[in-house]
């Protein structure tokens, strides 16, 4: 499983919702090659989902954080592995920032909501 699948399946374990991946590397200006985003309605949500990638990808991927931002306010949390960056919001500011829109001619995948 290649870390992009990992992220969207830890985000998944922990209540992520909107889970998706966007691919930057035929946008104008990269940041990074990937990022993966979701939302949650709560603090602690947030940061279980962060700590849960965290974890995760440190058993399955070998990859520990360049940096991480936010999880002391648990508001939006943002995770660097230089290749992938991991956007972890509250719902609220998901809704105000609205990265997907930034970066709309980026390749997009929708990940299922587990039932």
């Amino acid at each position: 499983m290649n870390i992009i699948d990992t992220i969207a399946e830890a985000m998944s374990e922990k209540k992520g919702k909107r889970i998706v991946s966007l691919d930057l590397r035929k946008t104008a200006s990269p940041i990074t090659d990937h990022f993966v985003i979701c939302n949650a309605d709560s603090t602690p949500n947030v940061n279980a989902i962060a700590d849960n990638i965290e974890d995760r990808l440190i058993e399955k991927c070998e990859r520990k954080p360049v940096r991480m931002q936010g999880k002391e306010n648990g508001f939006w949390v943002i995770m660097d592995y230089s290749d992938v960056v991991v956007h972890v919001f509250q719902t609220e500011y998901r809704n105000f920032y609205r990265l997907e829109d930034l970066w709309a001619d980026a390749d997009k995948k929708e990940y299922r909501e587990e039932e």
